[in-house]
């Protein structure tokens, strides 16, 4: 393991070290086409933006040649616009169909296995998002960071992405209104209800800039959703009926909720 300075870049006395560290007897033919090698891999790690350079195996022919067999490469998708030729090899079909389309508009999408759909805004409140619907006993479906601007088109799109995905059994909204306002958001869920014919139970926690308007929005519609205040009541409710969808399916059952009349 070597420290490198990027402005520096590697130096034979590193490269050295390494092709010595990895069983290369100094002064041999093998050594020095490792010392290569390194010292190529770096210069491509650079010049192509990797974000990772993964080399598994590293073999020696008889003749004494260092030949990288195997590599893992991921890219950085900022430097899309400088690495044209990199990325014109990319091959979306071998990738997540949701992650695809969320990237289409600017939505930070990862795919997991649970059945609880998940759409917040910010990346930390979506990670502890999914760590209490984790703690409540569900599982959730995705990451889905909507980020601190975004549109409603940009929101529906999200909606939209959760209504196809077949494992997704209910959605838990997160969201906490500073730079996003509550309202936009509240504006989104309800216009992507009825355009797409969203079916799927909507749990939704809204704190923050214009709660109170958006609370109007919901309470004023015609779709149902369930609303509260309690980060930890949305992943339970969340939790809960995921399962009752789910247990209802096994059955071949086909439900739907509707809020109970208040005490």
């Amino acid at each position: 393991k070597q420290p490198i300075d990027i402005m520096v870049g590697i130096t034979d006395a590193q490269s050295t070290y390494l092709a010595t560290s990895l069983g290369f007897t100094p002064g041999s033919v093998g050594h020095t086409e490792c010392k290569s090698v390194v010292e190529k891999l770096y210069k491509l790690f650079r010049e192509k933006d990797c974000t990772l350079l993964e080399v598994n195996p590293l073999a020696e022919t008889p003749d004494n040649r260092v030949v990288v067999c195997d590599a893992k490469i991921n890219f950085d998708d900022n430097a899309e616009f400088r690495q044209k030729t990199v990325f014109n090899f990319r091959d979306r079909s071998q990738e997540d169909w949701r992650e695809v389309e969320a990237a289409k508009y600017d939505l930070n999408y990862i795919g997991l296995t649970g059945n609880i759909g998940c759409m917040v805004n910010g990346a930390g409140l979506a990670m502890a998002t999914m760590d209490i619907i984790k703690l409540e006993g569900g599982d959730p479906a995705n990451f889905l960071d909507v980020g601190g601007g975004a549109s409603e088109d940009q929101v529906q799109k999200a909606f939209e992405l959760l209504n196809a995905d077949k494992q997704v059994k209910t959605i838990l909204v997160n969201i906490f209104g500073g730079i996003m306002r509550c309202d936009v958001i509240a504006a989104g869920v309800l216009n992507a209800a009825k355009n797409i014919g969203m079916k799927k139970p909507i749990i939704i926690r809204l704190k923050g800039t214009n709660v109170k308007e958006a609370k109007k929005l919901i309470e004023e519609s015609d779709f149902q959703l369930t609303v509260t205040d309690d980060l930890q009541d949305a992943a339970k409710k969340a939790v809960s009926i995921a399962e009752i969808v789910r247990l209802a399916e096994d059955a071949k059952l086909e439900v739907q909720f509707t809020a109970a009349a208040a005490k």
